[in-house]
């Protein structure tokens, strides 16, 4: 593992995960984290969550910015939080690899790119874990969330190959599973997959206690089961997804009012009697939600290593792991060979998932030469 010392600014459930996982994967690594938070901060050091944790102030008497490149700091905040950190990291000079767990993405991208142009020094990958629990703050924090997740990086045209390379090391060390996704699709994809999922679950309660209101307290009881396992979610911190619904509020809204439309179209045909209609509804759903893993393992004979040729320059990175996510391929390693000063060669091992051909066809389009082959022909 390439990452010499591991800083975490912002120890909630996410942040101390990160920490958690790290040290079960990294022993030896150096483990730190920021936090306004002295409750946390003393829990995360009692517990041995952290081996050092210091409020802001106190990290930047005792040098923690001034690390080497390959140290890594991640910034387990909300995107507004992390957007700010983004902006203090360049001030304070720090030269090492930044990355975030932010929900939505653009906000942060943008903040960077902003950092960048005014000069920042550090090198930043935008990344989302996709895991959580309704449960909040780093006594919630385990070693274990992450395994098997799906972890989204964002790269964009201002990437650096090797940072990105060592991100994805760290966050396939942590157990989880990486996707690169361009930020904006990012933040259209986890509208629907998530927050409409959180809203969802909070408009039911909501009904089912004014219901409750006209019908009697005894419905909620009745509240077992399937309402139970559906809402679970609206258990979450309110003040943490405010922030999360108003930081993606377009597509929030657009999905919000998707899935109305969805739902007027199924209480029409109740409306009309229409029984074809309303098995056709519930049937579409069920199979395709029958037709997900319940955990998804890679077939090892299946593995396929891509070897690409390029431009060793910002932004190709993202060019390249972008076309592996629109052709529905998922990255298990990544290696950067450089060759020379100005090229390298990107060797990335892919899962069974997705279509290699397509993904040929897409990277020969723009410009790159491809080859794909068995992982044990290699």
């Amino acid at each position: 593992m390439s990452v010499t010392r591991l800083t975490v600014i912002g120890l909630g459930l996410i942040g101390g995960s990160v920490a958690l996982a790290a040290r079960r994967a990294m022993p030896g690594l150096a483990i730190r984290a920021i936090d306004t938070d002295e409750q946390a901060l003393t829990y995360a050091l009692e517990e041995g969550v952290v081996d050092e944790a210091l409020p802001l102030a106190a990290a930047r008497e005792a040098g923690w910015f001034a690390g080497g490149r390959n140290d890594l700091i991640v910034l387990g905040a909300p995107p507004a939080e992390a957007a700010g950190w983004l902006g203090r990291l360049a001030e304070l000079g720090y030269d090492g690899i930044v990355t975030d767990v932010s929900s939505t993405k653009r906000l942060v991208v943008d903040a960077a790119r902003a950092a960048r142009d005014a000069g920042a020094r550090y090198r930043f990958v935008g990344g989302h874990p996709m895991a959580g629990s309704e449960r909040s703050g780093v006594t919630a924090a385990s070693e274990a969330l992450f395994d098997g997740a799906y972890y989204v990086l964002t790269p964009t045209d201002a990437t650096d190959m090797d940072a990105y390379r060592t991100v994805h090391e760290f966050v396939t060390a942590l157990g989880a599973r990486v996707l690169s996704i361009d930020a904006h699709q990012h933040d259209e994809a986890v509208a629907v997959v998530s927050h409409v999922p959180h809203v969802t679950a909070a408009a039911l309660v909501d009904l089912a206690v004014t219901r409750a209101g006209e019908m009697g307290a005894d419905l909620l009881r009745l509240g077992a089961g399937g309402f139970k396992d559906m809402t679970r979610i609206a258990a979450g911190d309110p003040d943490l997804w405010t922030g999360i619904c108003l930081g993606n509020s377009e597509a929030l809204s657009r999905g919000v009012r998707d899935l109305g439309g969805v739902l007027e179209r199924f209480a029409a045909a109740l409306d009309e009697g229409d029984v074809a209609a309303v098995r056709a509804w519930l049937a579409g759903p069920a199979d395709v939600r029958r037709a997900l893993p319940a955990r998804w393992v890679p077939a090892t004979a299946s593995l396929r290593e891509l070897t690409v040729a390029v431009n060793d320059r910002p932004g190709v990175v993202g060019i390249v792991t972008t076309a592996v996510s629109r052709a529905g391929c998922n990255i298990e390693d990544i290696e950067i060979d450089h060759q020379s000063e100005d090229s390298a060669v990107l060797r990335l091992v892919l899962t069974d998932e997705g279509d290699a051909e397509a993904l040929v066809a897409d990277l020969r389009d723009r410009g790159f030469e491809p080859q794909v082959a068995p992982l044990e022909e290699v």
